[in-house]
């Protein structure tokens, strides 16, 4: 996650958007990049700064750092929210509609298409393929934790400080190997009392209480209720990366709904790593096997709609947030326990791994991820390839 600027420094003003480039292009150029996105935020975050900073020159640097950190602020996809961001500085907010859209396409297209494969009855290589990049994912959420860890222990300057982070970071890697349903009110909660503890006054209208949405969640029937009460968590909830949400999708889909096996869940999580975009497009995944293709879409637009009704919404309030003493208190606590909850989400993953051989595929992409430092592609394709030679062998496919 981006470094957001510290407590007490000046914060730039966020210029106000203007039209720069027709919808035409924002449509061409956002599609491309939703289209060779692979790798996270990162590689997303540097094509969108090579696109509108370097090669167009729709936004200088500093504004696109700006841009970086406001969308750090928001709860879901970061990067799809600096997408929209984007695409809403350079062509207001039909450009941020048109672009947000032409970003998250082509990696759901291409992912509910992999799900309609690997949910059916694919062939003995295609079920080995996804056992061994199910087997893989676990080392690939260890790698995003730990990525994450360095910048924000160096953004916990006071020793004191330091000491409330680590025990956000442990308490958020325990929610998420023991209670993933519950991981958002822990979020929650170790971020007010951070608050609490650099002793900041109240000011302003107290939140909502969440006890009504949370009652609205339980009615209804059907698929699609719940369908959409999970995507929405997932798209509305989730702070710190994509990760964070796994525990979540897979208490919903797996443990209480049983949408989809562990085994299937696992190809879900590996499916959403190589396609391009997002993690969160996991989530059609898991909407795909609830309700086809209709649940796929459902799930996915309701995931999604969150982070454009945040930057419509709220982007031209974008630099009173960041420069709110108590909103950056509320991040110093939840940012660690974040972080903590992609770390613990391992857990889950490794639990849900049933064959002896899958353990050590998941040992080999430990190697590759958090010893050489490979990226998230290569080792789930490596890890793919060896599932498929295992099974072609003899070995047994996870049940």
């Amino acid at each position: 996650m981006t470094a957001l600027p510290a407590c007490g420094s000046p914060v730039p003003e966020l210029p106000t958007t203007e039209h720069r480039a027709d919808l035409g292009t924002v449509l061409k150029e956002w599609g491309r990049i939703g289209c060779v996105g692979f790798g996270g935020p990162p590689a997303h975050i540097a094509l969108f700064r090579k696109l509108c900073v370097d090669d167009r020159k729709w936004l200088d640097a500093q504004e696109f750092e700006d841009a970086i950190a406001a969308c750090n602020l928001l709860p879901g996809p970061a990067s799809t929210q600096l997408a929209i961001f984007c695409a809403w500085r350079v062509r207001g907010r039909a450009g941020a509609l048109a672009g947000g859209a032409a970003f998250i396409l082509p990696g759901l297209i291409a992912i509910l298409a992999l799900a309609a494969l690997f949910l059916s009855d694919p062939p003995t290589w295609v079920k080995a393929a996804g056992a061994g990049a199910g087997a893989a994912v676990a080392a690939i959420a260890l790698q995003a934790g730990a990525g994450l860890v360095p910048a924000g222990w160096r953004r916990a300057p006071q020793q004191s400080h330091r000491v409330r982070w680590a025990v956000y970071l442990v308490l958020g890697a325990v929610a998420a190997a023991t209670v993933g349903p519950w991981l958002v009110l822990l979020l929650i909660t170790c971020g007010l009392a951070e608050i609490l503890a650099q002793r900041l006054p109240a000011t302003g209208r107290r939140p909502a209480s969440a006890v009504p949405l949370l009652a609205a969640a339980g009615l209804g029937g059907g698929v699609l209720l719940p369908l959409a009460w999970t995507a929405l968590k997932v798209g509305a909830l989730s702070y710190g990366g994509g990760f964070v949400i796994i525990p979540l999708m897979q208490a919903d889909a797996v443990g209480q709904h049983h949408w989809m096996t562990a085994a299937q869940f696992l190809n879900a999580v590996a499916l959403g790593q190589i396609t391009p975009g997002p993690v969160v497009h996991t989530v059609a995944v898991v909407g795909y096997a609830a309700a086809g293709l209709g649940g796929g879409l459902l799930a996915a637009a309701v995931a999604f709609s969150p982070s454009f009704t945040f930057i419509l919404v709220g982007a031209d309030r974008f630099d009173r947030l960041r420069g709110n003493r108590r909103v950056r208190a509320f991040l110093d606590g939840a940012g660690p326990a974040a972080i903590g909850a992609i770390l613990g989400s391992a857990v889950p993953l490794i639990r849900a791994l049933s064959e002896p051989w899958q353990y050590a595929v998941l040992a080999g992409a430990a190697v590759l991820t958090l010893g050489l430092r490979r990226g998230p592609v290569l080792t789930l394709l490596t890890a793919a390839a060896a599932g498929v030679i295992v099974v072609l062998a003899g070995g047994h496919l996870p049940q």
